[in-house]
């Protein structure tokens, strides 16, 4: 693994990045030598209102907050964060970062660890435990969670009884049985993400990690992990794929799906049954603000029948892992006002911070206590508060390694197709090319 960089290495390339940045680029490296420092926030595109008004709320007489807009995709955000960092670029003092990679950038150096009381600020026992792994790497606070994100199976209430599929609190469901249900009622689907992207990897994770197994194990050991995707959970995950892609209950863009692609099949402008649906949580919000648009409810009734339920078990009998996600703020290493931009991130992380998210833009709190807010339990029904819950703390993290983005893209590569899967050969395939990946015998 690639050493971390001590504070004297970070000061000199700080300052190198600053002289580097020059007059003509003041504005965008933030601060100057004059005034008022302003602390760069690079967020991504969701809940960018929010957001703006945090930054707002959380500029003091001593600094403000600019809000910059990195790329739609996760993909994308790192790699632009990435080169910025790697340049050891000043300007970048606040970061909105896809979980998956804080370790990478911990382990390049390029996070400030959060210590002291801001450390115990950011990082309590109120944080979920699902949330709370994701901001540490080698025992320091390295990044201070803000929202966390899961996935639930969303559901026609309707379809359901057609299918006779008996689902709730009481009742979890297969991923084989909700196929089945879907293939039996004419027009109905099963919703996915099954692009050549991040997001399918999710998918992944939580198929293995619901058979009780991972994708790589022993992180910390950087290249010499130890890959486990060629085991029983993976043919298990596979076969899941396998049996959606066969069923006949595949949506028409299955293989270039997204979270976005399959939100208007549930509500079909030509009176269809609906579908089944695995995503994210924003979708509650979604659909109540579309009831009587195109691609929403037709009406508050058809808005009722929208349901929800705890993500499909792999195999029967054995607890569900639902994905992980959300947002964390890191602060960059290279910051010229690190004491500022970490007061800044303990204020937009704070649990008010965290309840406007949730209300407003369906970004889920890292809190515990955030959910028992008058303002959420206004905002939200009851039960669907506490899955979300359920599922944050329960759920499975994707490979907390310094080296993710290359383990994402070797699974990708094997995985995709999903018309193409197959648990005789697909795990024993990835995990050949993913030690190749890793040992740096052969490239992406």
């Amino acid at each position: 693994m690639q050493a971390r960089q001590g504070p004297r290495r970070r000061r000199l390339v700080a300052a190198l990045a600053t002289l580097a940045c020059g007059s003509a680029l003041l504005t965008a490296c933030g601060g100057g030598d004059s005034g008022k420092p302003t602390l760069n926030w690079y967020i991504n595109p969701d809940g960018q209102d929010t957001l703006t008004m945090l930054a707002e709320e959380c500029s003091t007489d001593e600094y403000d907050i600019a809000i910059q807009l990195l790329p739609a995709s996760a993909t994308d955000q790192r790699t632009q964060l990435a080169r910025r960092l790697a340049a050891g670029d000043s300007s970048t003092d606040l970061m909105s970062l896809d979980p998956v990679f804080v370790a990478e950038f911990a382990n390049a150096g390029w996070l400030e660890p959060f210590t002291g009381d801001r450390a115990e600020a950011v990082l309590d026992d109120d944080v979920l435990a699902g949330a709370a792994d994701t901001v540490v790497w080698e025992d320091e606070v390295v990044a201070a969670p803000q929202w966390a994100n899961t996935q639930v199976l969303w559901y026609r209430e309707s379809l359901a009884e057609t299918a006779g599929l008996d689902i709730g609190p009481d009742s979890p469901v297969t991923w084989s049985q909700v196929i089945d249900a879907a293939a039996s009622v004419e027009g109905a689907t099963v919703g996915v993400q099954a692009n050549r992207y991040e997001a399918y990897v999710v998918w992944i994770n939580s198929l293995i990690a619901g058979a009780g197994g991972a994708i790589i194990e022993d992180t910390e050991a950087g290249r010499d992990a130890e890959v486990t995707i060629d085991s029983e959970a993976g043919q298990a995950a596979a076969a899941v794929i396998q049996q959606l892609a066969d069923s006949g209950a595949t949506q028409p863009d299955f293989t270039t799906s997204n979270e976005g692609t399959s939100l208007g099949r549930m509500f079909p402008d030509d009176g269809g049954p609906g579908e089944f649906m695995n995503n994210w949580t924003f979708v509650y919000k979604n659909y109540e603000s579309t009831i009587g648009a195109v691609g929403g409810p037709a009406d508050e009734q058809e808005f009722e029948d929208l349901a929800w339920a705890r993500y499909p078990q792999t195999v029967e009998g054995e607890e569900s892992r639902p994905p992980i996600g959300g947002i964390d703020i890191g602060v960059g290493a290279y910051s010229e006002n690190l004491d500022f931009a970490q007061d800044a991130a303990v204020c937009v992380t704070s649990a008010e911070a965290q309840s406007a998210l949730a209300v407003t833009d369906g970004l889920m709190p890292s809190r515990n206590s955030v959910y028992d807010s008058p303002e959420l339990q206004d905002a939200y029904p009851a039960d669907l508060l506490d899955l979300y819950r359920e599922s944050i703390e329960t759920g499975a993290p994707r490979p907390k390694s310094a080296f993710y983005s290359q383990i994402s893209s070797a699974v990708q590569s094997v995985w995709h197709s999903p018309t193409s899967v197959s648990p005789d050969s697909t795990p024993e395939e990835s995990a050949d090319f993913l030690r190749e990946v890793l040992s740096g015998e052969a490239l992406l």
